[in-house]
């Protein structure tokens, strides 16, 4: 076998199903099969445009800008809507391509209600992380600096990292996952800072559930067969019956009754009681 026919299986085998799964839902459905995704790309180009007015910086900071030294209720009033908040630094047509990918993907794969679980739960994990580094401080392990206090959360990134870590467990994409958790690392390793650490907070929660679920996939009973099982005392039930279809007995078992009939004398009935 040469070398590009082995690449192309593993191809095949590591993005086959995921490729299948895709293309049969938007063959079937269409647009509605992106409907939160197209959804969440356009609110956040909408919140990017708005944030970069000089009468919207204000009003997006104050609904949707998470940080650590916020009070914690508020701030978690506000992680909703951090989910579509894109960094200020960093270009919006890559997070918005990020979105409608990885999004896109996880709506086709786990449904809409389950997408954005995992999603909030991302975002909530890399918002919880930054309030407990920031109060352990810089010399504890996973402790981070003061100033890291005032920095805004990852907005979009840290959703869409643990959407793809998600669907790559789902799918078993098991290469393509791993790629994922291993660039994470190394953008934390390469430039240490609050997004790349809320990264892979993101990714220990998702790996967290997937864990949890593959120890109660194997928890689960086997599914069962179609036929149903035999009621309790069915086989003496039939073994009576098969007694009184061969002459020697009755359904119940007990031996024939005998009734008289005065033309004919003896005649032998079955009882069914």
């Amino acid at each position: 076998m040469s070398r590009r026919a082995a690449l192309r299986r593993a191809a095949v085998r590591e993005w086959g199903p995921l490729a299948a799964a895709v293309r049969t839902a938007l063959a079937e459905r269409g647009a509605r099969a992106l409907a939160l995704t197209l959804t969440a790309t356009a609110l956040t180009a909408l919140v990017q445009l708005v944030q970069n007015q000089s009468w919207g910086y204000g009003p997006v900071r104050a609904l949707g800008a998470v940080r650590a030294e916020d009070p914690f209720w508020s701030a978690l009033l506000r992680t909703p809507l951090s989910l579509f908040v894109p960094a200020l630094d960093l270009p919006v047509w890559g997070a918005l391509a990020q979105i409608l990918l990885v999004f896109g993907v996880a709506e086709i794969c786990l449904g809409r209600w389950r997408t954005l679980a995992v999603a909030y739960a991302a975002t909530l994990a890399g918002t919880l992380y930054a309030r407990i580094g920031v109060a352990l401080g810089p010399e504890a392990f996973l402790g981070l600096p003061a100033s890291d206090a005032r920095v805004v959360d990852t907005g979009p990134s840290a959703a869409v990292v643990a959407l793809a870590v998600y669907v790559c467990h789902q799918r078993r994409a098991r290469f393509t996952g791993a790629l994922v958790v291993v660039a994470m690392v190394v953008e934390v390793l390469v430039k240490d800072n609050l997004a790349g650490r809320e990264h892979l907070a993101a990714i220990a929660v998702v790996l967290a559930v997937c864990g949890v679920r593959e120890w109660l996939g194997r928890r689960a009973p086997a599914p069962r067969s179609g036929r149903r099982p035999p009621a309790p005392g069915a086989g003496r039930r039939r073994s009576a019956q098969g007694l009184g279809a061969g002459g020697g007995g009755t359904r119940s078992g007990a031996p024939p009754m005998r009734s008289w009939n005065f033309r004919r004398g003896p005649a032998q009935r079955t009882s069914w009681w």
